[in-house]
């Protein structure tokens, strides 16, 4: 019988493409993010990250560091709903690390509401929690990537929308606008050489997913649709995100790729 509380154990892969490139990862304090910049690091590249929540993000820097990371990634404490202050902060970024090469699109908040109690500023705020800060974030690492000839953009959706998950109506609607910007902004990159990918996640055990929504029959619930009956961990998702911003993943772009343990 499988422990569906242990994480398995794994002999990942390397990647020596991702060995100093310039990486940037947003909300990459805690959770997935986290997962991300933890395996980016490993890999020997130059990380950074934004995040808005400062105790987190030095924590990661300094798990970073005690895992014995090539270069100490750097960070930004950065509300992303604010688009001038997080372009600011990215610029910065960029004077410390070089152009970045590499985006992953990942903060977001799938705090629970309903739809009766959904009123015009909340809607607004769910876009821009989980949507809006993609695509300008974009804007600010595509000319150096369209210059470089390369680049790999990697947003993070979600499986919600598709599995017509109605616990947050206006997340899962922001989020099945990630495929948009993926498939729009892949065409319009393609022939400079620049990558556009979506990768979604099922049901991750991050430590806020566990801590607020996590419920012995949610679980099961959960695992009854999965082909896998275990949970799925951070940094097992992470390693699609490492593969399509390496240049194994290069001929792939404007595509989904589902990380759910075959979640029906």
């Amino acid at each position: 019988m499988i422990d569906p509380h242990a994480a398995p154990e794994a002999n990942y892969a390397r990647y020596p493409s991702l060995e100093d490139r310039t990486c940037l990862v947003t909300g990459g304090a805690d959770g997935i993010g986290n997962a991300v910049v933890s395996g980016l690091a490993a890999q020997g590249a130059k990380v950074a990250f934004l995040d808005l929540q400062a105790d987190k993000a030095a924590a990661t820097v300094a798990a970073c560091e005690a895992a014995g990371a090539k270069h100490t990634p750097r960070y930004r404490v950065v509300d992303l709903r604010d688009i001038d202050a997080m372009q600011t902060a990215i610029a910065e970024l960029v004077e410390e690390v070089g152009e970045f090469t590499v985006l992953v699109n990942n903060a977001a908040n799938d705090d629970r509401h309903r739809w009766e109690d959904m009123t015009a500023d909340y809607w607004d705020d769910r876009l821009n929690t989980n949507l809006r800060h993609f695509f300008f974030a974009i804007q600010s690492v595509a000319p150096a990537m369209i210059a470089a000839e390369h680049g790999s953009i990697v947003n993070i959706g979600s499986s919600c929308y598709m599995m017509q998950e109605d616990m947050f109506p206006g997340y899962a609607i922001a989020k099945s606008g990630v495929e948009g910007i993926t498939r729009t902004m892949a065409r319009t990159f393609g022939p400079h050489g620049v990558r556009v990918n979506t990768v979604l996640p099922g049901w991750v055990a991050t430590e806020r997913q566990l801590e607020k929504w996590w419920s012995p029959q949610d679980e099961a619930g959960t695992l009854n649709d999965q082909a896998i009956k275990r949970r799925i961990y951070p940094q097992e998702f992470a390693q699609m995100v490492l593969f399509l911003a390496a240049d194994d993943g290069a001929a792939c772009t404007a595509q989904q790729f589902l990380v759910d343990g075959g979640r029906r």
